[in-house]
């Protein structure tokens, strides 16, 4: 089926200071290049980073597809993000601007500036603490359930120095996802802290970690950092106070960093699916540090002079690869942030960008539409002239809120770009690359493939589609930062990644790439309405929403129909100052049928002031789809707000009665 929605192929936009960058044609041609011999590529950036070891091999592809990288190499990511910092002239430079989420008279009450020395010494003490006290070495598991706040990324670096591997669950998961977790993983001990802020209230951390340790079996210690001064209760023996046990470590402690193998484990990260447990990811420690080093060069042209925000959560791959090890590796001057970007007001995330002149901001579709909402005021009343690059990462980038973000805050002159990766990918896969090379830019796609990448869309027998054609996003080579495996379970890693196309990576995406090779990632395979034998990608049908004024958010599912098997509904936020009434649901029905074709006719229009959405800002589709039909939600572990669940099954249930009555 081919695709028209709205979206133009032909738009190009370049930013304004950078009018004299290549063609497509150009950038297509040295992709080929670095793809044609991909290992050798890979190895050339491989050898920027320090090793203590080079490699025996630059790919082990004996076994496929559990691909070692840089086999036999030697090296450590701790030392990547400190040591080598503190020898090279960054030791005063500072590494991290930590700001809490609590404000007092308009300004926040907590700013931490950390430079690479102190988080040097700081990571060299807690590995010293993890070594000595609780016996962490090579291969043992440690879990971290922690806010945003700075002693989450020591943590996760001291593991790494003393070769541990380490297992982030975010810390808005319940007590049953944390023990699955640290129960899989096999952790020995777990960190975690009294509290956590979000929108202004207290998340009581410890209390999910009482649950969570009634239910596991391998964990004898419990480290517990003071954030919210939060009431809790002590387990004796197992509960031990953060401040307590690091008194008596000396500022100046060194640990000497563990020589590991490149294809050693650094950590483990669950990702979950439709069905089935979670899946736990295993990323290795060499060919991870090179992708994260290809596209902080690439993706975010990062140099010294930089102020770089990545507004993720750590408890993600983005916040792992994108707040931790690439910055700190690169040595940059990054901001973390605690709390909700719009609290108190909507305009806290402009606030921030203003406050530390934040120069690179990587952020989610999602976070602009919800800005989209809140009204152009909150972006005007600060200063963001400062940013010059712009990314967004999550989900498919409708092409309204690239043109708000590019306008309001890139003020129609910067690079931005819509990253395509994935918590199994390890990196960036798909993006513009300003840092080597720029392209025009068009609202709503991903870009090209980054160098070394060989991605491709494909159809249900794998064969490669025509320009403007639907089919799946796969990934034909093997690239550094790809998982080893599933954790203690290679045989589901090989059926859900490589067997649907033989010996190539299949993401679980449909995507498009247009006649000048750029991929437009439509969202997931599985988030598809069949109707009348069409099948009709949510994001396409949303994208059309977004076309219409009035519409800042939508979510659109597919609901059982007698005769066309599926028909699709739209749950839809509006603007402020746009109105709910039928004169609007006709005109969105309208815009959509327009849009993507007669096809595509929305059954209703359902007008809510909330979505589900998992606590990382994406939609659970799953669980409006769900509500939708009459079914249990399922687990929603993950869920910012339960009351948005509850909104959408009121007004589902009043339209309904409404339709059987009429």
């Amino acid at each position: 089926m081919s695709v028209d929605w709205s979206i133009s192929f032909d738009e190009k936009i370049m930013p304004k200071d950078m009018q004299n960058a290549a063609t497509p044609e150009e950038y297509i041609k040295y992709h080929a290049n670095s793809v044609r011999d991909y290992k050798a590529f890979w190895a050339n950036i491989a050898s920027e980073l320090e090793w203590f070891k080079k490699w025996d091999k630059t790919l082990d592809d004996s076994n496929p597809p559990f691909y070692k990288w840089f086999a036999g190499g030697e090296l450590n990511a701790s030392y990547l993000c400190l040591d080598r910092h503190i020898k090279t002239g960054r030791k005063n430079k500072v590494a991290i601007i930590w700001e809490g989420e609590p404000m007092e008279n308009g300004k926040p009450k907590e700013v931490r500036k950390i430079t690479y020395n102190e988080m040097y010494r700081e990571v060299n003490r807690v590995a010293h603490l993890l070594k000595n006290r609780y016996q962490i070495k090579k291969g043992d598991v440690i879990g971290l359930y922690m806010p945003m706040i700075p002693e989450l990324p020591i943590f996760m670096l001291a593991a790494a120095r003393l070769g541990a591997t380490f297992c982030v669950v975010f810390s808005g998961f319940s007590s049953d996802a944390i023990a699955e977790r640290m129960n899989d993983a096999e952790a020995k001990i777990l960190v975690t802290a009294d509290g956590a802020w979000r929108g202004g209230k207290v998340l009581d951390l410890k209390s999910i970690v009482d649950q969570a340790l009634q239910k596991t079996k391998t964990i004898s210690k419990v480290v517990v950092l003071n954030r919210t001064n939060n009431k809790i209760n002590m387990t004796d023996g197992r509960d031990e106070l953060f401040d307590q046990v690091m008194k008596d470590i000396p500022v100046n402690t060194y640990v000497e960093p563990e020589k590991v193998k490149s294809e050693s484990p650094l950590y483990v990260l669950y990702t979950s699916g439709t069905t089935g447990k979670p899946k736990g990811q295993v990323h290795d420690v060499g060919g991870y540090m090179t992708l994260l080093h290809a596209t902080m060069k690439w993706v975010f042209d990062i140099h010294d002079h930089d102020v770089y925000w990545c507004m993720a959560d750590i408890g993600w791959v983005t916040g792992h690869s994108y707040i931790v090890f690439g910055p700190l590796m690169e040595g940059a001057t990054e901001v973390m942030y605690e709390g909700l970007p719009v609290f108190p007001e909507q305009d806290r995330w402009a606030s921030i960008i203003e406050r530390y002149g934040v120069s690179i901001f990587y952020t989610s579709p999602t976070a602009v539409r919800g800005w989209i909402k809140g009204g152009d005021q909150w972006v005007k009343i600060h200063d963001v002239k400062t940013v010059r690059l712009l990314h967004s990462v999550g989900e498919p980038l409708n092409p309204e809120a690239f043109r708000w973000l590019f306008k309001h805050v890139g003020r129609e002159m910067v690079p931005f770009g819509s990253t395509w990766w994935m918590t199994e990918t390890g990196g960036i896969m798909i993006s513009h690359v300003p840092g080597l090379m720029m392209v025009p830019m068009k609202p709503g796609t991903n870009g090209l493939p980054i160098p070394g990448i060989d991605a491709d869309v494909v159809d249900e027998d794998g064969n490669s589609q025509k320009q403007n054609e639907r089919g799946f996003l796969v990934i034909k080579n093997p690239w550094p930062g790809m998982p080893l495996t599933i954790f203690k379970d290679p045989d589901r890693f090989k059926e859900v990644y490589f067997s649907k196309f033989k010996n190539v990576f299949y993401a679980g995406d449909y995507a498009v790439r247009d006649p000048d090779g750029y991929f437009w990632v439509l969202g997931r395979a599985d988030e598809i309405i069949k109707v009348a034998g069409h099948r009709l990608g949510t994001y396409e049908l949303e994208s059309a929403l977004m076309k219409h004024n009035s519409v800042a958010e939508s979510a659109v599912v597919g609901v059982p129909d007698d005769i066309k098997g599926e028909v699709p509904v739209a749950f839809v936020i509006l603007k402020q100052g746009a109105q709910p009434n039928d004169t609007l649901k006709n005109e969105l029905k309208d815009t959509v049928r327009k849009t993507v074709g007669p096809v595509a006719s929305l059954k209703d229009v359902i007008f809510v002031s909330k979505l589900p959405k998992t606590r990382s800002a994406k939609i659970m589709r799953r669980v409006v789809k769900a509500v939708a039909i009459g079914k249990p939600p399922g687990d929603t572990t993950t869920l910012d707000d339960e009351a948005s669940v509850e909104e959408v099954k009121n007004a589902y249930a009043q339209l309904s009665g409404e339709v059987g009555s009429s």
